[in-house]
């Protein structure tokens, strides 16, 4: 690919990013999905429990992490199949992965902005110390990237409506709020728990955003890192591959 087609390919996935911004951002199943839901399930599970917030917040980022990187993908693209948007995208002179990594991209910004929100109300109300800032960066982003390109994997089912799409997608999300360490410390699991919590991308965003914050971990910072670029790998692989059989 020549210098030219990269430069065209990566003003095409900034304008992908910046227009998903735009629209979708302030859509109410964006906003119940990826803020709210994910709020008031922590909250129903957190209060009246004697846990020290640099333990409460880290589960809190991790779920609001989860819905709202992973909720773009599925309300943006399902809609523009409805409206014949996303097809006039992957006809243009662009490269497809430029595409998905234009929608990914949005999920990320999205699921940063959320984070940096909820870490900055726990600074001034709650005292939380970031203890690692570089990790908790390290992590967000990865964490980040990897349920949004999650919530693409399921978007690339051919349904026009996003619905059908979230619905898939929260078979996936809502268990993965239970054997991830969020509200059960891994440590205090039976075995079988901390065996599924292994399959769990959640497991180890969560254990890097209490490494930043300061707690104890349950993995290594190489394991967690590791294990969220894999699961980017898998995403990415399953998604590439539903879109091409659906396609033909």
């Amino acid at each position: 690919m020549s210098k030219k087609n990269i430069k065209n390919n990566l003003l095409a996935v900034w304008a992908i990013t910046k227009k998903d911004v735009k629209i979708y951002y302030l859509k109410p199943s964006t906003l119940m999905f990826g803020i709210m839901f994910p709020l008031f399930m922590f909250f129903a599970f957190a209060v009246g429990r004697n846990m020290a917030p640099a333990i409460l917040i880290p589960g809190l980022i991790s779920l609001m992490v989860l819905f709202s990187a992973s909720s773009i993908g599925p309300v943006a693209i399902p809609t523009e199949r409805r409206v014949k948007t996303f097809e006039r995208l992957v006809s243009a002179p662009i490269s497809f992965y430029s595409i998905i990594l234009g929608k990914a991209l949005g999920g990320v910004l999205f699921s940063l902005f959320v984070s940096l929100i909820v870490l900055l109300a726990a600074w001034t109300f709650l005292g939380v110390v970031i203890a690692n800032p570089l990790i908790l960066a390290l992590g967000l982003a990865l964490a980040s990237l990897c349920f949004s390109i999650l919530g693409i994997m399921f978007a690339m089912f051919p349904t026009e409506n996003p619905g059908d799409v979230m619905m898939m997608l929260n078979f996936i999300r809502l268990p993965l709020m239970f054997i991830s360490g969020v509200f059960i410390p891994l440590e205090n699991l039976p075995s079988w728990g901390k065996l599924i919590s292994l399959f769990s991308p959640l497991t180890y965003a969560n254990d890097l955003f209490r490494l930043g914050l300061g707690a104890d971990i349950y993995f290594n910072f190489t394991v967690n890192l590791i294990m969220l670029l894999l699961f980017v790998g898998i995403f990415s692989f399953v998604g590439i591959k539903v879109n091409d059989k659906f396609k033909k």
